[in-house]
C-alpha cells in the first residue's frame, strides 16, 4: 500500500517542480501579479485532469489481458519516466518575462494544461496503468496513489508560487536546480523499478 503512495508522491513532486508549460505560467502569473495568482494556475490540474484520467483509465481497463497490457505499458512508461529524469538534469536557470497584464490565472492554467501533451502522455503511459495495478490490489491502493500524486503536484506548484513571490531569484538559483536534479535521480531509479515490474508482468503472461 505504501509503495503506491510513494509512487504517487515521487511522480507528483517531479511533475510539480519540473519547468513545463504549467510551471512557467505559475511563475509568470506570480511575477506579474502575486503568489495568489500563481497558486490559482497551479490548481488547474484539479479541473483539467479528471476527464483525461477517466478517459485513459476507461480505455485501458477495457483490455481483457491485463498483464500483457500493463507489462507493455510499464516498459513504455519506464522509458518515459527515465526520459523525464534525464530532462531534470538538463534544466537550466529559469528566466520569465514579466508583463503588466490583467490576471486570468485559473482560466489560463486550465487552457495551458488542456493543450499541453504532458498530462495525456503521463496518464496514458504511466498514470492509468498504475491506477489499474493499484485497483487490482484494493480501492485504497488506488486512492493512496492519487492522493500522493495530487497532494505533491499541487503542493509543489504552490510552493513555487509562494517562494517565487517572496524571492524572485529562487527560480534562477542553484536550489531550484538541485531540487530537480535530486528528483531526476529518483525518477531514473524509479524507472528501473517500473521496468522490472513490466518484465515480471510480461513473464507471467
Amino acid at each position: 500500500m505504501i509503495a503506491f503512495l510513494l509512487k504517487g508522491m515521487i511522480l507528483g513532486l517531479s511533475a510539480g517542480f519540473s519547468p513545463g508549460p504549467l510551471t512557467m505560467l505559475v511563475l509568470s502569473e506570480t511575477l506579474n501579479h502575486n503568489s495568489k495568482a500563481g497558486i490559482k494556475v497551479g490548481m488547474a490540474p484539479l479541473v483539467t485532469d479528471a476527464p483525461i484520467v477517466l478517459l485513459c483509465y476507461y480505455v485501458l481497463a477495457k483490455f481483457q489481458n491485463v498483464n500483457l497490457l500493463l507489462g507493455s505499458l510499464s516498459l513504455i512508461g519506464a522509458l518515459y519516466i527515465a526520459y523525464l529524469g534525464i530532462e531534470n538534469f538538463r534544466i537550466k536557470p529559469v528566466t520569465v518575462e514579466t508583463k503588466n497584464i490583467k490576471p486570468r490565472s485559473l482560466s489560463k492554467g486550465i487552457m495551458v494544461n488542456f493543450l499541453s501533451p504532458n498530462p495525456y502522455v503521463y496518464w496514458l503511459t504511466v498514470g492509468a496503468p498504475f491506477m489499474i495495478s493499484a485497483k487490482q490490489n484494493s480501492i485504497w491502493h488506488l486512492i493512496l496513489y492519487l492522493v500522493g500524486f495530487y497532494v505533491c503536484l499541487l503542493g509543489a506548484k504552490t510552493t513555487i508560487a509562494i517562494i517565487a513571490g517572496k524571492s524572485k531569484t529562487f527560480i534562477s538559483g542553484n536550489i531550484y536546480l538541485w531540487i530537480n536534479r535530486i528528483l531526476g535521480m529518483l525518477l531514473i531509479l524509479f524507472a528501473g523499478i517500473v521496468f522490472m515490474e513490466g518484465l515480471d508482468l510480461l513473464y507471467t503472461f
